[in-house]
């Protein structure tokens, strides 16, 4: 078996990183690396990806529906309006992260969310321009390349819009992870249950 792929109890092939709890099995199996295209998911998405700066991504799964609450499900029509009295409610509820910095900027990015929408008509139709070219895109996804890849030319220039366009904790690195989590790149290794499955969706 290649390298960085692993069979699971259930008899199931996984990136490495996918069998080493059940929650991310799950969202190994279904959900990363998936061509996502709606927007209050997507939204969602690049919000945990931020709060995941500096944490384990286990974490933020095992509190993902504690922050699906607090965060009105990451509608950011709804999120554009939290003020301050809702930041200090989510300062006290442990079932996130309270991170007064992340906290606001998950306010202040649903307000960028509204302006993106306004011009491109959908975050889909924003995130989805910077998708790599067929031409471009590995064939192979070796697992030297995966644990030591952080960033990439798109990553970086989704990145450094994002941040003109008043956006935060959207740097380079949480801008590449996002593009994974959200299927702009499909970052499985070939011989993983779910490769092909990504491969073909992203067409």
């Amino acid at each position: 078996m290649k390298k960085g792929l692993v069979q699971s109890e259930d008899g199931e092939i996984r990136c490495w990183w996918g069998a080493s709890d059940s929650l991310y099995s799950t969202y190994h199996d279904e959900e990363w690396g998936q061509p996502v295209t709606d927007d209050v998911r997507l939204f969602e998405k690049i919000c945990l990806e931020g709060f995941q700066s500096g944490l384990s991504f286990l974490t933020i799964l095992r509190k993902r529906e504690n922050f699906r609450k607090a965060f009105r499900g990451f509608d950011f029509e709804k999120v554009a309006k939290f003020g301050e009295r809702d930041v200090q409610r989510l300062l006290k509820d442990a079932g996130v992260v309270r991170h007064q910095g992340k906290i606001r900027s998950t306010s202040n990015n649903a307000e960028r969310a509204l302006d993106l929408v306004e011009e491109f008509g959908s975050l889909a139709e924003y995130f989805w321009q910077y998708e790599p070219k067929k031409s471009k895109r590995p064939r192979r996804m070796t697992y030297r390349a995966l644990t030591q890849m952080t960033e990439s030319e798109e990553s970086k220039a989704m990145s450094k819009d994002l941040k003109k366009r008043g956006w935060t904790f959207v740097g380079p690195t949480t801008a590449y992870a996002f593009r994974q989590a959200m299927g702009l790149v499909n970052d499985h290794l070939e011989g993983c249950g779910v490769w092909a499955e990504c491969e073909e969706e992203r067409g």
